[in-house]
C-alpha cells in the first residue's frame, strides 16, 4: 500500500512527539508518532502488528492532559519499520487543534491556508 505522490507534496508533515494510541477492535497499540499532517499520520510499526488493513483504525494523539486529537484513519503505507495512515474522519474540535498545531509549526499562515485548500479539494 502506498500513498499517492501528489498527497505527499501537498501536505507538510510536522514532526511531533506525543503519546499516541492506535486502536482497532479489541487491539490497542501504544505507538511512536513520527509525524502528522492535515492528511494523516506516520508512526513506527508496533510489534506485534495484528491490524487488519481493510478496516478503519482510530488514533488518539494526547497533546496534554486535557487536549487530544482523535481521528479515524485508514492504512495506506505499510513497511517493516513504519505505518502511514490517511485521515477518514476527524471531529471539528480535533481538526481545530490539529490546525492550530500545524499553524504554530509552519509559522506561515498563507501556507496553512494553501494546505487547508488542498485538503478540501481531496
Amino acid at each position: 500500500m502506498s500513498e499517492h505522490p501528489a498527497d505527499r507534496r501537498r501536505f507538510k508533515r510536522i514532526a511531533f512527539d506525543a503519546r499516541t494510541e492506535l486502536c482497532q477492535g479489541e487491539f490497542i497499540w501504544p505507538v511512536t508518532l513520527i509525524d502528522l499532517s492535515l492528511k494523516g499520520i506516520l508512526i513506527e510499526r508496533p510489534e506485534p502488528w495484528l491490524g487488519d488493513p481493510k478496516k478503519i483504525f482510530s488514533v488518539d494523539i494526547h497533546l496534554s492532559k486535557d487536549f487530544d486529537i482523535k481521528m479515524d484513519v485508514q492504512l495506506t503505507h505499510d513497511d517493516p519499520r513504519h505505518l502511514g495512515f490517511v485521515c477518514r474522519y476527524i471531529s471539528l474540535e480535533s481538526i481545530e487543534r490539529l490546525r492550530r498545531l500545524i499553524e504554530l509549526n509552519l509559522g506561515d499562515p498563507e501556507e496553512l491556508e494553501r494546505e487547508l485548500g488542498a485538503l478540501i479539494e481531496v
